[in-house]
């Protein structure tokens, strides 16, 4: 056998070695989900309505 084919084999003995090695790297990566942060999907609490209650409290503290 000459050398060309020497080092080929040899590279193909290593791929598989590497193929695995970089699957369990990279697991971790593809297991999470991709998270896109998009301002329309939040829910939030909607607005209490104020009805004046503050300025009731303050005259009836005023008159105490």
């Amino acid at each position: 056998m000459n050398r060309t084919a020497i080092n080929a084999l040899e590279t193909l003995r290593l791929l598989p070695r590497a193929a695995l090695v970089l699957f369990v790297l990279s697991a971790p990566f593809l297991a999470m989900p991709i998270m896109r942060a998009v301002t329309d999907t939040t829910i939030e609490a909607s607005a209490a309505k104020r009805h004046g209650v503050g300025l009731v409290l303050l005259v009836s503290l005023q008159r105490g």
